[in-house]
């Protein structure tokens, strides 16, 4: 008998979300990745769940549709990583019409299903918050919601419940060998002991490693794929309110500015054909000056690719031919006589990740009894609350644990929903929650991501479980180094 029903390599969130999906069903299962858990493409996504308002101009209505159905799937059992937010499009006289802006957000609207999120709205930029931030050609904006999500905590919290549910979650395990018989022989590295795996089916889901996994560990043909690359930047905050603006290109893109850990601003995004290693993925130079160039047309703080504080790039597998859009991503499955079955996913985009795992977990049925499809009604872990609850629960968290600030608090509350009371427990003072690294990371919040959440080194808290690594001073990121190499 093989020791897993399932065997998953890889931990993004393809490979999480099926791991949450096929354990919630029933099914034994253990994921194995070789870094950290969203360490590839999955920390470079512009952090949007949205429809995608310009797949209307593409026709893609169907598509769209059920991107919004995720949009709102999220909303609700994500509430505290997943956040409404109105958007801003300001009208270019040289882009599309007002007219055209318009008619594309009432048909957005009608696709959107009743999430009580605020409809539409025409505002006149000259006399509306919005507008101090842009250039004075600006008059006429049109604002509509839609979300934004912390991709790399979504991927955490989705290994933490896939893992609540039965999963063994394995990071900082290689893959180096795979035999294919009846069931998989699996050979990983795994924190530097070798170890054998059987598992009935296998998923190949490395993201942009797809093929290369696929011809030298698994020896099996490899998809024909392409490798696309995705960048943002960051660069200091350069407006006052909460929306993102969306700004129009004379190439068609639409490039979106995003509030960013309260002090930033993420701008973004550009994509281009990748080929080398997806371990060394970086920002081309003339794309910073791109997305510096589309911010410069619309706001009136200038800012040139000296002003780029940190940048963002993945690379991810995508269909030959590649398609300009492909939010859906593909899964694979290989099934042959006598041989033990194969899923190989890849691409897609943050919104559709949990429909697509579900789907391909579904394919599974012909092999294993398990239960119904469940994870479009399940929370994560401290999700349990309404969306619109949201700002309460910080009132909560700040009246139970007074010495919090509520920057504090609202960042708390939004890396861990209700879960914030397993790191500040009975805490009466900041004291209590032990060495402090910078002004917000305590010696309490660093044990609970190293014992409940596979953190192993600061990077993996400083740029993924969080983006403190923004504001830590050297010394105290030197100090937290250190605190976690005596925790192992």
């Amino acid at each position: 008998m093989a020791d897993y029903d399932v065997a998953i390599i890889g931990g993004g969130l393809n490979g999480t979300s099926i791991a949450r999906d096929a354990a919630g069903r029933g099914l034994r299962v253990i994921l194995l990745e070789q870094g950290d858990l969203g360490s590839g493409a999955s920390q470079a996504s512009p952090r949007l769940v949205h429809g995608d308002l310009a797949g209307l101009e593409r026709r893609e209505f169907f598509r769209v549709r059920r991107a919004l159905r995720e949009r709102d799937v999220l909303l609700r059992i994500a509430p505290h990583l997943v956040r409404p937010v109105r958007f801003v499009i300001p009208a270019h006289a040289e882009e599309r019409p007002p007219w055209q802006l318009r008619s594309l957000l009432l048909l957005y609207e009608r696709l959107t299903s009743r999430s009580g999120l605020p409809r539409s709205a025409t505002l006149d930029v000259t006399h509306h918050p919005v507008g101090n931030a842009l250039k004075r050609p600006f008059g006429t904006a049109f604002e509509y919601s839609d979300c934004v999500v912390d991709d790399s905590r979504l991927v955490v919290l989705t290994a933490v419940d896939a893992a609540a549910r039965g999963a063994d979650i394995r990071t900082g395990a290689r893959v180096t060998r795979a035999e294919r018989g009846e069931t998989w022989r699996l050979v990983a590295i795994d924190r530097g002991y070798r170890r054998v795996i059987t598992a009935r089916a296998l998923v190949n889901a490395t993201g942009a490693w797809t093929a290369s996994v696929a011809d030298i560990v698994l020896r099996v043909p490899a998809p024909e794929l392409a490798t696309v690359q995705i960048s943002q930047i960051v660069v200091r905050r350069l407006f006052d309110c909460d929306n993102v603006y969306v700004f129009q290109n004379p190439d068609g893109r639409l490039i979106f500015a995003s509030p960013y850990e309260r002090d930033f601003t993420l701008i973004g995004s550009v994509s281009h054909p990748f080929k080398g290693d997806p371990a060394v993925v970086a920002i081309d130079v003339r794309e910073e000056a791109y997305l510096c160039d589309a911010a410069n047309r619309y706001f009136r703080e200038q800012i040139a690719p000296v002003d780029v504080l940190r940048t963002v790039s993945g690379a991810n597998s995508v269909v030959v031919p590649v398609r300009r859009h492909m939010r859906d991503g593909a899964a694979l499955l290989d099934v042959r006589r006598g041989k033990a079955p194969l899923l190989t996913i890849f691409g897609g985009d943050v919104t559709t990740a949990r429909r697509r795992a579900e789907r391909a977990v579904s394919e599974f049925t012909r092999f294993y009894p398990m239960t119904p499809r469940w994870t479009a009604t399940a929370p994560l872990p401290g999700g349990e609350f309404a969306w619109q609850r949201f700002e309460t629960e910080v009132d909560i968290a700040r009246d139970r644990w007074r010495f919090l600030g509520e920057a504090q608090a609202r960042r708390l509350v939004a890396a861990y929903g209700l879960n914030v009371k397993d790191i500040l427990g009975d805490a009466k003072e900041r004291g209590d929650l032990g060495p402090a690294f910078g002004p917000e990371l305590t010696g309490a919040e660093v044990r609970y991501l190293m014992r409940k959440e596979w953190a192993r080194f600061a990077d993996d808290i400083l740029w993924r479980r969080s983006k403190l690594g923004l504001t830590m001073p050297q010394a105290d990121r030197d100090a937290l180094a250190a605190f976690m190499a005596k925790m192992d």
